[in-house]
């Protein structure tokens, strides 16, 4: 989610990212990514975490039941947050 828009995103996995899916976050990057990694906190592999600090784009890794309690409480703050959700059992 971005922007106030809910979009669908390719990955089903962590592994299954591919830094083209960044670009839904590239063109306005939010002040932090929110990436839900399932049921699990598992982090990308490095080419993606290194794409996403060369496109300025903050982010933290969580499970995804994290990731939506804190995309909710960083909006009601009125922080400019983006989150991309993997399914639970999704790694």
């Amino acid at each position: 989610m971005h922007g106030g828009t809910v979009s669908a995103w390719r990955p089903e996995s962590i592994s299954d990212i591919q830094p083209d899916d960044l670009a839904l976050f590239s063109e306005k990057p939010p002040e932090v990514l929110l990436i839900g990694t399932g049921r699990k906190t598992v982090f990308p592999d490095a080419h993606i975490m290194q794409a996403l600090k060369t496109a300025h784009i903050g982010f933290e890794c969580m499970d995804s039941r994290s990731a939506a309690r804190t995309y909710n409480i960083l909006i009601g703050e009125g922080r400019d947050v983006s989150v991309a959700m993997l399914l639970p059992g999704a790694n």
